[in-house]
């Protein structure tokens, strides 16, 4: 039985121009922000057209065991709470999440079980679809993963049978009369005015110019419509209405994206008041009017033509080109480009002070050595916003890419450094994580960090009702999938590995679900496609240098007793610190151990503090030589010499000479200097740090 709790509520507001619903999760680091869009991703789809009362989820952890995460649960609790809300909801959702240990799957299994686990996988979805998946895994087959998503689909069914079970105990009344859809006769008037315009905007290739184009059509329609008198010139002055455009919800940092990359069915309209009239349509219609339009005209040139807007056909990938080192001074960076993609991204090392501080529930500090940052500047789909901090979009699309590269990286032990990758988007028309992935396992490479292997990322597309557009019924798949057929198409499924297997996989879908046969037909589709886009990074001029950069730190790694850590430590910390200090090296990171490294930019400076820690915790052994050494002091009963800096041992007085001495002075005209001592034996029960030698 779970000790793990959590809840959440759920508020409607009046009606709003916002056609779509958000959550909260009260938290604030950016492991929440990914589970808010989990909850998030599998409810669109299942949000009714036309419901435009702004719908918040809060969602909070109220106690936690340590044994089971709660996003899963996190995610289930959301679909009850819409499930018995007044919102008017097509299907229940319920969530798991699917670890594989050996060749088992296991449902919702606890944080030490998956640490042992090949898989993490999860999965949210209604009693017979699935509708959103997420996980990573380390090159796992395709029929695996199709085996494991079966097994959560399994679990989500029985979950959602027994909340249908409670909504007819206890549900509320669905707000069915609050749903306002267009008028039909708009669907008419709009094709009637746009249509050939239309296919031929289509029809351009290049985005921003098919951008404009759409946008002066959209505009054209109005103000016949307008003219017509079916809509008011005077339709943006006040009142309750407003306009509708195509923008990304980026939480309250909102940027407008027009055929843009649109990420996971986050489309709402974009308020703008008008004077309320009582006039037959509304622009906001005309404008969800046209945008339904186009993407029915989008699909049916797919369907019925064979070809997408940019020419390709349905499995055909957008022309590669990528390059490495282009930033001299950085560790490692890469240019990678697909169509009218394109990403930037740049490798810097460091040592373990660099690592990323993570919070969480348990309370336990994680550091992660290998951390990526995604950015997706305004900029990169022509448009003109602020820079703020990182977005929802931003975080979630960055830890996509971080678990799809973690596989290929090497142990700590082989590879002591601290990696940092920045992928910053340049330009963007479709699949932007995904060719940080690309651009990501380029640059790793070009800084000499030495993978495992190297790994691409796709996003597969789908039109499911082909029916409509004389298609035979079967699903089309998409590969490489613009922003426009994001927007249009009904999925986004996006898969990073290599030819044999997955690293990373997440999948949003705009429809009802899909079955499990259309997830193996896309799967496949995607494995032939990275096929090519490795093929094609292999020509990438000029090719990655493998090599670590000359301005790069180095690590060197010694080993020391564990009971020596102190010495090099020493009180509050001040021997290590003069050590840095006096040697110029950037930091020495002692483990408990014994474990020493040493980051420095140059070998003269690692040399240095090497020997100074070896001196200071070496232990002398029998049959060691130390020549030229320093007397540092005299007593009766011998002579103390230093055998290494900050170390004496005595050389008993009968060991000074072979004749008998009355004291050690004596032996000065006979024998001293003394070019080297021999240590006899290790034991002093007065000193612990003097050690008796002998001539």
């Amino acid at each position: 039985m779970y000790q793990c709790t959590v809840t959440c509520s759920l508020y409607i507001t009046q009606r709003s121009p916002l056609s779509y619903f958000y959550t909260i999760v009260l938290a604030f680091n950016c492991m929440q922000v990914l589970i808010c869009r989990l909850i998030d991703r599998p409810l669109r789809p299942t949000m009714l057209n036309g419901f435009y009362h702004e719908t918040q989820i809060l969602s909070w952890v109220l106690s936690y065991d340590g044994l089971h995460s709660p996003d899963s649960l996190a995610v289930t609790a959301a679909g009850i709470a819409v499930a018995l809300s007044e919102v008017p909801n097509s299907k229940t959702i319920a969530g798991v999440r699917v670890g594989l240990i050996g060749d088992k799957f296991i449902v919702n299994p606890t944080t030490k079980e998956m640490e042992d686990s090949e898989l993490d996988l999860l999965l949210a979805g209604t009693d017979n679809a699935i509708l959103m998946i997420e996980g990573y895994c380390d090159f796992l087959p395709e029929e695996k993963l199709l085996q494991a998503v079966a097994v959560g689909q399994e679990a989500v069914r029985a979950i959602c049978n027994e909340v249908e079970a409670l909504v007819k105990k206890c549900g509320k009344a669905k707000m069915l009369d609050a749903i306002k859809l267009p008028p039909p006769e708009l669907y008419n008037h709009v094709e009637e005015i746009s249509g050939d315009e239309l296919v031929r905007a289509l029809q351009i290739r290049d985005k921003i110019p098919r951008r404009k184009a759409l946008l002066s059509l959209e505009g054209e329609v109005l103000t016949i419509l307008t003219e017509k008198g079916y809509v008011s010139k005077d339709a943006a002055l006040g009142g309750s209405e407003t306009i509708p455009d195509i923008f990304e919800d980026e939480d309250e940092d909102e940027e407008v994206v027009v055929d843009g990359e649109v990420d996971e069915g986050d489309v709402h309209i974009k308020p703008s008041l008008r004077k309320s009239t009582p006039l037959f349509f509304s622009e906001v219609d005309v404008k969800l009017v046209f945008k339904e339009v186009t993407s029915k005209f989008l699909r049916r040139r797919i369907v019925e033509g064979g070809r997408r807007s940019d020419g390709r056909s349905p499995d055909e990938i957008r022309p590669i080109n990528s390059k490495c080192g282009l930033l001299p001074r950085a560790h490692g960076s890469a240019l990678f480009t697909r169509g009218e993609t394109q990403s930037l991204a740049v490798v810097t090392l460091g040592d373990k002070q660099m690592a990323q501080r993570i919070d969480n529930l348990v309370g336990v500090d994680e550091w992660k050595r290998f951390y990526l940052q995604y950015t997706f500047p305004p900029s990169c789909v022509g448009e003109v916003g602020r820079n703020g901090a990182p977005s929802r979009r931003e975080i979630g699309h960055g830890m996509l890419a971080e678990r799809a590269l973690e596989p290929i990286l090497p142990s700590e032990d082989d590879f002591p450094y601290t990696v940092r990758v920045e992928s910053t988007i340049t330009e963007s028309n479709g699949s932007s994580s995904m060719a940080s992935v690309c651009g990501g396992c380029l640059a790793l490479q070009d800084a000499g960090v030495p993978i495992k292997c190297s790994i691409v990322g796709i996003a597969m597309g789908m039109v499911l009702e082909t029916e409509e557009f004389g298609g035979d019924g079967a699903p089309l798949i998409l590969s490489d999938i613009t922003g426009s057929e994001d927007a249009s198409g009904d999925m986004d499924f996006k898969v990073a590995g290599n030819e044999d297997g997955v690293t990373a996989f997440q999948m949003d879908i705009k429809v009802s679900g899909i079955t499990l046969p259309v997830m193996r037909e896309a799967l496949l589709q995607a494995k032939n496609g990275r096929k090519h886009i490795i093929a094609e990074m292999l020509k990438c001029s000029p090719p990655p240098s493998r090599t670590l950069s000359k301005y790069a730190p180095l690590i060197h790694i010694m080993k020391v007793k564990p009971e020596k850590v102190n010495l090099i430590i020493g009180s509050g910390g001040k021997k290590v610190k003069s050590i840095i200090e006096e040697t110029g090296v950037d930091a020495i990171d002692t483990q408990e151990d014994g474990i020493v490294k040493i980051t420095a930019r140059d070998l003269a400076s690692i040399e240095k503090s090497k020997a100074i820690i070896t001196n200071l915790t070496m232990v002398p052994t029998i049959g060691d030589i130390y020549r030229n050494c320093e007397i540092k002091s005299i007593a009766p009963y011998g002579v103390f010499v230093e055998i290494a800096p900050g170390r004496e041992g005595l050389c008993h007085i009968s060991e000074l000479s072979s004749n008998w001495l009355a004291k050690a002075e004596d032996v000065r005209t006979l024998y001293f200097p003394y070019y080297y001592f021999l240590i006899c034996f290790y034991t002093c029960k007065n000193h612990v740090d003097k050690t008796f030698l002998f001539i």
